[in-house]
């Protein structure tokens, strides 16, 4: 634990550095405190003891650690009340309830462009959708289409082709009982496929059930988790990745999504805000930069993460106010759509 005034110190140290970009020293700490600058040299040093500060061969002024950071972002930022998070920075977001693909888009976009820093947004996984509505279209006489559209605004759509001309009435049944059964269930195959196997049918309705069931039951095997990713180019260009190296194992880490979801899943269950600074990131490509993610989704059932990325001199209190707000509005667009 830090004295009030190593951590008014240390405060001063980070956002200074932060906001110039360049080492603090002691003189320039004195125009601010009460103190003499003989006084902040010494707890300057110890600072540097406690492994909070680093001090550049090339400067006499100080530099915040990965740890210096993390005790910024614990301990010195101010916590918000719980009715901070309506009122935290507004995206402005322009939702549109029926597009949650493009609800995703926008929250990417807009957090990147307030953040100035890489935006990421996993959207919710498709075997947590329930089928919303089913239509059943006859193109031709023997050529069919099924379309599903999910709770979560997803479509899904599969064409069958028929030997015989298919009877237009048996299409109008199957929409209707599809309709009946299926609405409001989750995308499990076994639970869908025990729905369609309805021993009191016909030989001829069963049989066209069975024709057209794959569209039910490969859809949530088929899916693939979605990611968006916005601000890229400006995490290269305003980082300056000094090894080559350590750049092309970002850029790979955010080609393979697979990569990226692991990263992220481990916001999934925390209950505010996950920050993870240089080496406390696991990935090798996030050792030099900094992680701050939320997780949205139900009130009972993390759904995905909304998160950013960017060097460890990032403004981290903006950057967790917009990723909160940004979390906290998802949250209220995805249970609008699921209960809808």
């Amino acid at each position: 634990m830090l004295t009030p005034r190593q951590e008014l110190i240390l405060g001063k140290v980070v956002e200074d550095y932060l906001e110039t970009g360049q080492p603090v020293g002691s003189k320039a700490l004195a125009a601010d405190v009460e103190w003499g600058p003989s006084t902040i040299r010494n707890e300057l040093a110890m600072l540097e003891e406690h492994g909070l500060l680093a001090h550049p061969h090339t400067s006499a002024g100080r530099v915040p650690t990965d740890a210096g950071y993390r005790y910024y972002v614990d301990r010195l930022l101010s916590q918000p009340a719980p009715t901070a998070v309506v009122a935290a920075p507004p995206l402005a977001l322009s939702l549109v309830r029926h597009e949650v693909d493009e609800a995703m888009r926008v929250t990417t976009a807009t957090l990147s462009q307030v953040t100035n820093l890489l935006a990421i947004v996993s959207a919710p996984p498709i075997e947590t959708a329930t089928i919303r509505h089913v239509e059943v279209l006859l193109l031709q006489p023997q050529v069919l289409m099924v379309v599903v559209i999910t709770s979560t605004g997803g479509v899904s759509k599969r064409v069958f082709t028929f030997d015989q001309p298919v009877d237009a009435g048996l299409a109008d049944w199957g929409a209707s009982f599809l309709n009946e059964q299926l609405v409001g269930m989750g995308l499990g195959a076994r639970k869908l496929h025990l729905r369609l196997a309805d021993p009191t049918l016909g030989i001829r309705e069963r049989g066209f059930l069975d024709a057209i069931s794959p569209v039910f039951t490969e859809l949530a095997d088929t899916s693939e988790d979605t990611l968006y990713v916005d601000g890229a180019a400006r995490l290269v260009s305003d980082f300056g990745f000094q090894d080559v190296t350590q750049l092309n194992d970002v850029m790979t880490m955010l080609e393979r999504r697979v990569s990226l979801l692991g990263v992220l899943s481990a916001a999934l269950v925390e209950r505010d805000v996950y920050v993870r600074i240089g080496r406390e990131n696991e990935t090798p490509a996030l050792r030099s930069l900094a992680l701050v993610a939320a997780s949205y989704g139900l009130p009972r059932q993390s759904l995905g993460t909304v998160s950013v990325i960017g060097p460890l001199r990032m403004d981290y209190d903006h950057a967790i106010r917009s990723v909160r707000a940004a979390a906290h509005q998802l949250s209220r667009f995805v249970e609008d759509v699921y209960d809808g």
